[in-house]
């Protein structure tokens, strides 16, 4: 299960729809709740969101707005009594901030503190990146490994079968036939959270090539001047970023209070500038599907149309899908903001 669930899109000012923010990403076993700002626990209620799906919690900086609702979240893991480790990424330079947040919630769990000061990785698959905000501010990019996905035609031709086929995936090789014989390649899924930062190289990085991008959108392109004094990105900026990372599925989020409710008019700014990345105006407690994983040309499977509507479920192409299922049948016979002082 690969989905982004989204508790909260304001930014400083929350309103009677949009709760501070929060969003958590579910990613296989692991679940990455990023920016839990205040509310968030009561938001992962509304949403059917278990506080014991939380692995990782990933701070992009120490503005209240993205980490207020740290204690509740802690709290609420105490309480259900979570014994799997959590581990909490942050900027080292928010280290009293973290500490003082954490010392007021529930104590119980196995949290693990993990600050960095710079670009790298700080987890397996998990790369932070410096943003350019008035304090210091770091986004995070999530990457799967490239793979291959096995056809079963092809095995069966090969004469491959039950255990050989794990054989083959480990060592490579086996009776003759080399795994590239029988596969093709499955490229990795990619994922970027980009929060509170003007236009900068962080940013682009983190973004590159990604199948879902979280990006912030506080601004009108009309108030470009208050996106330059705060260090925010305009709707058009956002845009310009998923079209210049060729990003699939741009998701808008952290709205300054000063636009109301209605989020379609940033939107339309961002998809004049997005070139073919899909723009999705988040709402509070929707759900957002990783998008379809990409083909690689030139092995007979063509890469998928960008879909026009990026609500539903984002499942492999039935190709891929389906030689996965036949595959586990063949190995285990079974089937299948400015608006204050913070914007």
């Amino acid at each position: 299960m690969r989905d982004l669930t989204i508790l909260g899109t304001a930014s400083q000012v929350p309103s009677r729809t949009r709760n501070h923010n929060g969003y958590l990403l579910r990613w296989d076993g692991e679940g990455f709740l990023f920016d839990p700002g205040e509310g968030t626990q009561r938001q992962m209620i509304h949403a059917g969101v278990p506080a014991s799906q939380i692995t990782r919690i990933c701070l992009t900086h120490v503005h209240g707005d993205h980490c207020f609702g740290l204690p509740g979240v802690l709290s609420r893991m105490a309480l259900d009594a979570v014994a799997h480790p959590v581990h909490l990424h942050y900027p080292a330079s928010g280290e009293d901030v973290v500490r003082a947040l954490v010392s007021v919630s529930s104590p119980g769990i196995d949290l693990r503190l993990r600050p960095h000061g710079g670009s790298g990785t700080v987890a397996e698959g998990l790369d932070v990146r410096p943003l350019k905000h008035r304090i210091e501010t770091y986004g995070y990019r999530l990457v799967e490994p490239d793979g291959r996905t096995l056809l079963p035609e092809r095995l069966a031709a090969a004469g491959i079968s039950g255990p050989a086929i794990g054989r083959l995936q480990h060592e490579g090789s086996f009776a003759g036939v080399r795994l590239d014989d029988v596969s093709i390649p499955r490229p990795g899924q990619r994922f970027a959270f980009v929060m509170d930062t003007a236009p900068c190289e962080g940013a682009e990085e983190l973004a590159d090539g990604v199948d879902l991008l979280v990006a912030e959108s506080t601004f009108s392109d009309d108030d470009g001047g208050l996106a330059r004094q705060y260090r925010h990105l305009t709707a058009g900026q956002a845009g310009e970023l998923a079209a210049g990372a060729a990003a699939r599925t741009l998701v808008l989020t952290h709205f300054s209070a000063r636009y109301g409710e209605d989020a379609a008019p940033l939107a339309v700014q961002a998809r004049a500038r997005a070139a073919d990345t899909v723009v999705i105006a988040a709402q509070d407690l929707q759900r957002v599907p990783m998008p379809q994983r990409r083909r690689w040309p030139g092995h007979g499977v063509t890469a998928p149309e960008r879909s026009t509507a990026p609500e539903r479920s984002a499942m492999p192409g039935h190709a891929i899908h389906r030689a996965m299922e036949a595959t586990d049948e063949l190995i285990n016979g079974r089937t299948s903001d400015g608006d204050r002082v913070n914007p």
